[in-house]
């Protein structure tokens, strides 16, 4: 490693893994300007500061062979979720139809229609789609962006199929692996709030596309609920404070709301954000959580799980949640430590920690799905 030896005051060397060299550095008294940041520019790898007085300073190098990336396997499942998103959307524009038959004859059924049937059935569904795989891909890739800024060996993000004979959305969301240890809780924070910030934003922009080819219709009996149309047999949706508030916004007056086809992804994607930050282990939730409060994160992780289990009361999918989420984390709820836990995080960077919970609260659903009115 060839760091800029002359501003340095100390330093030490740390091996993250096989292919990351770390120089943890403190920075000599009076070290800035134009002459140390022309050594910094200078260093073949990345740089950050890790505290905002810039007496402290983190530079990381590439020093092996990343993992290959899995191109053919990140492109398969891609071909796979698009093919069960533009089915799901068939069926909610109601072009197509999901045969009965129990879950493993209903999703060979599936296939062997997209193979027989006139493909023209099934891209009645591509505003539902494409909708959907863009706010997944662009969530993902801000965990990806992230990571790179940071030199982590980040995967491909790998989309999850669902046939929509088992799921009206057509995907389980979308995931990417950090195969680099993460150093501190900076990189955490910026590495796990990138993907629900970014995704989020295209949300916002689903939802008002969605909302204005949305239309208001009169249910007897209704308490103006949102919900679509699968298969002909109605869907009733829960709100978040987003949805409830573009909802209104966009299309005021009184009468149940059908959601169009993108209006139906924004909230898939309004609801896979809330989930997905729900403060707990390996969720974004738990790494933006991590980063802001450190080892603190496990009591709002417990207290996290009772209080789903309590909405699992009147919506028992919050069961399968929490069991989902701590079989992800091995069994905790709370998260794993990197590896400087006891690195405070800089002051500048907790406005990223704060975006992202005012998120949460714009996004979680406390009962996603309603019964039938």
């Amino acid at each position: 490693m060839n760091p800029p030896l002359p501003h340095l005051l100390a330093w030490r060397t740390l091996r993250l893994g096989p292919s990351r060299e770390v120089i943890d550095a403190l920075v000599q008294p009076g070290a800035s300007g134009t002459d140390l940041d022309a050594a910094l520019a200078d260093f073949p790898g990345v740089h950050y500061w890790v505290d905002d007085a810039r007496t402290r300073l983190v530079l990381v190098r590439v020093i092996g062979r990343d993992t290959r990336a899995a191109w053919g396997l990140a492109v398969a499942l891609m071909s796979a979720t698009l093919l069960c998103t533009l089915g799901a959307g068939a069926a909610l524009a109601g072009s197509w139809a999901p045969a009965s038959g129990g879950v493993f004859a209903g999703a060979i059924g599936f296939f062997v229609d997209v193979v027989r049937r006139d493909w023209a059935v099934f891209l009645q569904g591509w505003p539902f789609a494409l909708s959907l795989l863009g706010i997944l891909l662009i969530h993902e890739l801000g965990h990806f962006t992230a990571a790179r800024r940071y030199a982590i060996d980040a995967s491909l993000p790998y989309f999850l199929p669902i046939p929509p004979t088992v799921s009206p959305i057509g995907s389980l969301g979308a995931f990417i692996r950090l195969r680099t240890p993460v150093l501190d809780r900076r990189q955490l924070l910026d590495v796990g709030a990138s993907g629900p910030i970014a995704g989020f934003v295209i949300t916002f922009g689903v939802l008002v596309w969605g909302y204005l080819t949305s239309e208001r219709m009169p249910i007897l009996g209704s308490a103006d609920p949102s919900y679509v149309l699968f298969a002909s047999q109605p869907i009733y949706l829960g709100e978040s404070l987003l949805t409830w508030m573009m909802r209104e916004w966009l299309i005021p007056g009184t009468g149940a709301v059908h959601l169009s086809l993108p209006a139906f992804a924004g909230w898939v994607g309004a609801l896979i954000t809330g989930l997905n930050l729900l403060p707990l282990s390996q969720l974004d939730g738990g790494h933006v959580l991590y980063g802001l409060l450190g080892p603190r994160q496990a009591t709002i992780g417990i207290l996290t799980v009772v209080g789903l289990l309590a909405l699992a009361q009147f919506s028992p999918m919050w069961y399968l949640w929490v069991v989902l989420t701590l079989f992800l984390g091995g069994g905790r709820w709370s998260h794993p430590s990197v590896v400087m836990p006891d690195r405070p995080l800089p002051a500048s960077r907790r406005w990223i920690g704060w975006i992202c919970i005012v998120v949460f609260v714009l996004t979680f659903m406390p009962i996603p799905f309603v019964p039938g009115q």
